[in-house]
């Protein structure tokens, strides 16, 4: 769709205007004709054909800004083995793909590895029939000739850039290390996560922490309560009677860094209002998010709050976050803000892997409720959980 109108309604990147650098977690690169300009297949010898240095450039510019990269080759998969013997070209790019496959299944599984939607991808491809061929599987994509590389790199200047962002490439490689890890435990799933030692550390934010809460405002969809935008969000954090938190995790692999946010509104006597709770997908399936939504229920009671609330508004992206606030107990209260457009999904629902990058249908916002009175969830046994105290530290 290089140059068009997408079926959202937006402008591609070419056309500068309604691009959202903020949905783009992952490019894709192609290899012949795009990464480099010979076929690797029809080389004399083991050599790799040598990068466009343009392209290198750009790569490394957008992991400078938080953006993976990945490959995706309709190649012979000997070209990948032989990539590995470069580590630093391959140290580039995470979950590359390099078979006969068509791309659309190559990206299905890039986003799968990634733990990522696929609609957060972008195909960087120099080959028409396979930029249609992606675009007419997967009509959430956008795809670029390499031509257009430049104004992808545009589109994200002058973009506030966050320790979060600089370090995203390489806490995703540690990701990858943790799901090798993963594959190799032997034991259950749950006992896997305790051998990790997974450690969420919950307190009020600290100034420096404001930028991530508002990046996780934007870019995250899965694990996102309300949608609300970041320019909402700083006026509402910097207004009387809101508090901003963060949540961190760390593991026996490493850092985390800030994977939640949420917002308090106090506002209203005996009631802690979250017009927006938001986690990354980085954490999905480990307990994180709950165990968040816990502590702050927790910490609503021991501040002499009876009933706890959460602003939702239901997209085709957050099911997950959805379904937590359903076990939890919330049920939609008569501070609802408009009719209800979707139903509440039922007990006991499981969320898929990946979700849309952003809400292709979006229902207007509901208020859930519940009593703070008696026994209140627990964190997973698994996730030690850690208050905070002083928001400098």
């Amino acid at each position: 769709m290089t140059g068009s109108t997408s079926t959202t309604g937006e402008t591609d990147v070419t056309g500068a205007s309604g691009f959202d650098p903020d949905r783009v977690k992952c490019v894709v690169w192609d290899l012949d004709g795009t990464l480099w300009d010979e076929i690797a297949v029809e080389s004399p010898t083991d050599d790799l054909p040598v990068p466009r240095p343009a392209m290198l450039a750009a790569i490394d510019a957008l992991a400078a800004r938080g953006v993976l990269s990945s490959l995706a080759s309709r190649s012979a998969p000997a070209v990948l083995d032989r990539l590995n013997a470069v580590p630093e070209l391959r140290e580039r790019f995470l979950a590359p793909q390099v078979s006969w496959q068509d791309k659309s299944e190559s990206l299905r599984r890039i986003a799968e590895d990634l733990g990522i939607a696929v609609e957060a991808l972008v195909l960087v491809d120099d080959s028409p029939y396979e930029r249609a061929e992606v675009e007419a599987l997967l009509p959430g994509v956008r795809t670029l000739d390499p031509q257009d590389v430049p104004a992808l790199l545009s589109a994200f200047e002058g973009r506030e850039i966050t320790l979060e962002s600089r370090e995203r490439v390489r806490r995703y490689r540690t990701e990858e290390t943790r799901r090798a890890e993963g594959e190799r435990f032997q034991g259950t799933r749950e006992e896997f996560l305790r051998w990790c030692e997974m450690r969420l550390t919950v307190g009020a934010a600290a100034a420096r922490d404001v930028p991530r809460a508002l990046e996780l405002a934007a870019r995250t969809h899965r694990l996102n309560s309300s949608g609300l935008s970041p320019e909402r969000l700083r006026a509402l954090a910097a207004s009387e009677g809101h508090e901003l938190y963060t949540a961190r995790m760390t593991d026996r692999f490493g850092e985390y860094g800030i994977i939640g946010a949420a917002l308090v509104d106090r506002g209203t006597p005996g009631t802690w209002s979250v017009p927006l709770l938001a986690l990354s997908c980085r954490v999905a399936g480990r307990g994180a998010a709950a165990a968040f939504l816990f502590w702050l229920m927790g910490q609503a009671r021991e501040a002499g709050a009876e009933e706890f609330r959460v602003t939702l508004r239901p997209t085709d992206a957050n099911l997950e976050m959805r379904i937590l606030l359903r076990q939890a107990g919330m049920r939609r209260t008569d501070a609802t803000a408009g009719p209800q457009a979707t139903t509440t999904p039922e007990p006991g629902g499981t969320a898929r892997t990946t979700a849309a990058a952003a809400p292709a249908t979006t229902a207007r916002p509901a208020v859930l409720g519940r009593s703070l009175h008696g026994d209140l969830p627990t964190p997973p046994a698994w996730l030690h959980v850690s208050t905070r105290k002083d928001p400098e530290a």
